[in-house]
């Protein structure tokens, strides 16, 4: 293995839970985070070569990350296909952590499918305690159109929160 494979691995490691969130975020079954997580990791190791290091690699694997679940995710919903259930709990990713028992959790991550994609991202910065300004450098909006559209987006979120808890979807 070469020192820049290594590398990569160590950095992918220290970063998994990013991965897995948003995985999480984009897609709703199991099978499909699984794939996701993959694809991230597969883009990531291809364009690894052209990180030029002028960010973190935190930094720029979010944005790899966020890129790729949204072509994914455009990709996927052009396919017509039935989403499988999980069989006997079977996973391919090691989760960092386990949310399955948390119906706050749950309820949150169901309300963000019902996202776009665009607004899937500004919550998933928003809980990454991203300020204002790298949220807007990160998707190459200004500052000020980021601080909007992650208050509309949070707005929508507590929307569709609110109408699950009221069983009124």
């Amino acid at each position: 293995m070469s020192s820049s494979e290594q590398e990569f691995l160590e950095k992918i490691e220290k970063h998994k839970g990013v991965i897995f969130k948003i995985s999480k975020m984009y897609m709703d079954n199991k099978d499909d985070q699984n794939d996701l997580y993959q694809e991230i990791i597969y883009q990531a190791w291809k364009s690894y070569g052209d990180f030029q290091r002028r960010s973190d690699f935190s930094t720029w694997l979010y944005r790899t990350a966020l890129n790729t679940a949204i072509v994914f995710l455009r990709s996927e919903k052009k396919r017509s296909f039935i989403h499988n259930q999980d069989i006997g709990g079977l996973s391919a990713q090691q989760e960092p952590y386990n949310d399955t028992d948390d119906q706050n959790m749950k309820l949150m991550y169901e309300a963000i499918h019902k996202l776009s994609p665009i607004d899937k991202a500004l919550i998933f910065f928003f809980l990454e305690d991203y300020p204002g300004r790298e949220i807007a450098y990160q998707l190459g909006i200004t500052e000020v159109n980021a601080r909007v559209k992650l208050k509309r987006a949070k707005e929508k979120l507590k929307e569709i929160i609110a109408r699950q808890r009221t069983g009124s979807n």
